[in-house]
């Protein structure tokens, strides 16, 4: 069951419900009694980075790319190359 967060609009007073989807929204304050509305929170996670899918899943019938530095200058190579160094 989804958890949502209410505000009293009275004495200003954050709490939590645990509530069905089908239940109705609580509409008073479990600490005055007064009007409560429900409240828009942040999410507990975030997704960040490439991820799996964008890192090789989606690439499986690609092409290997070169290296960039590649013929570039004399002398250059692609010994630091994440893609050098994990294949």
């Amino acid at each position: 069951m989804p958890v949502y967060e209410y505000q009293c609009e009275d004495c200003g007073h954050r709490f939590e419900v645990r509530q069905k989807f089908s239940d109705q929204p609580v509409s008073e304050c479990v600490k005055c009694g007064g009007h409560a509305k429900k409240a828009i929170s942040v999410a507990g996670f975030a997704l960040k980075g490439g991820g799996w899918y964008q890192q090789g899943y989606n690439n499986a019938g690609a092409k290997a790319e070169s290296c960039p530095a590649a013929g570039s200058a004399p002398g250059d190579s692609c010994a630091g190359c994440p893609k050098a160094v994990n294949g």
